[in-house]
């Protein structure tokens, strides 16, 4: 008999919505610190440059507010689980998008952005639907998916800046949740064991399955070490040899199925 299927995670909206304006709020402090030659200086994200990041910032927040101006959908088309994966397809589109917003004024768009934001959500349920870029989700698992965007970019900005952003604690952990769950979803099994202390533990790809005792196969990572292989910022064989993540068994072995996300 297969083993049951397990229901979604859910998470609870009274942690997502203050942690989607904790980080965004942080880094709203951060980008006023940055001197001109700062915001010109490059990211680790190809031809962007740190003002062309603050502008992906900007859309992050900036997406909920046109969802939300807009029509309600129909129909629920996506399940939260489904969209890091469903990110893949939209990497020209995104990066055409990020270089089409004016940040003339980086501080002044970020305070314009979190306002309307704050003026919008406050008063949306839920279970609101928003004709998401991969398909109308509600309003719950959209914000959600906004908590891997913000933490996932303020690990760039730090990395370009040194600026030191802090993660906000809800936020990091909604984050590392869905990637986790994305891989298990990915690579569904329990032959193997991935823990990221302490926000997660998922069991995934095919073979024996672990009942007891301590798992033959398992994987070990911190939350940040685990967002940047996830989505492809960094390469399985460079955290290993750096001992940022412990792999053990012949199974222990992610590189093929890494990065989830575009």
């Amino acid at each position: 008999m297969p083993p049951a299927k397990k229901r979604p995670r859910r998470y609870d909206s009274a942690k997502i919505r203050p942690a989607v304006l904790a980080q965004f709020g942080h880094v709203r402090e951060a980008v006023a610190a940055l001197t001109p030659e700062q915001l010109a200086g490059p990211t680790r994200l190809g031809e962007w440059t740190v003002r062309d990041l603050v502008g992906h910032f900007s859309m992050v927040l900036g997406s909920v507010v046109r969802y939300l101006e807009a029509p309600e959908p129909a129909a629920r088309e996506l399940v939260l689980l489904d969209w890091p994966l469903a990110t893949v397809t939209a990497a020209a589109r995104i990066d055409e998008d990020t270089r089409a917003v004016d940040t003339g004024d980086p501080v002044g768009l970020l305070a314009a952005t979190a306002a309307r934001y704050e003026e919008l959500v406050a008063a949306a349920s839920d279970e609101r639907l928003v004709p998401a870029r991969f398909g109308a989700m509600t309003l719950g698992d959209f914000l959600v998916t906004r908590t891997v965007e913000l933490v996932v970019h303020t690990d760039d900005l730090n990395a370009a800046t040194g600026a030191d952003v802090p993660y906000d604690r809800q936020a990091l952990a909604a984050c590392t949740r869905l990637l986790a769950d994305a891989l298990a979803q990915k690579a569904p099994g329990g032959a193997v064991e991935v823990r990221i202390p302490p926000y997660a533990v998922v069991q995934c790809v095919e073979g024996p399955r672990h009942t007891r005792g301590t798992p033959p196969n398992v994987v070990e990572t911190d939350p940040l070490t685990w967002l940047r292989l996830a989505t492809g910022r960094t390469e399985w064989a460079v955290e290993l040899d750096a001992a940022r993540v412990s792999a053990s068994g012949e199974r222990a072995d992610l590189k093929d199925l890494l990065p989830l996300m575009g």
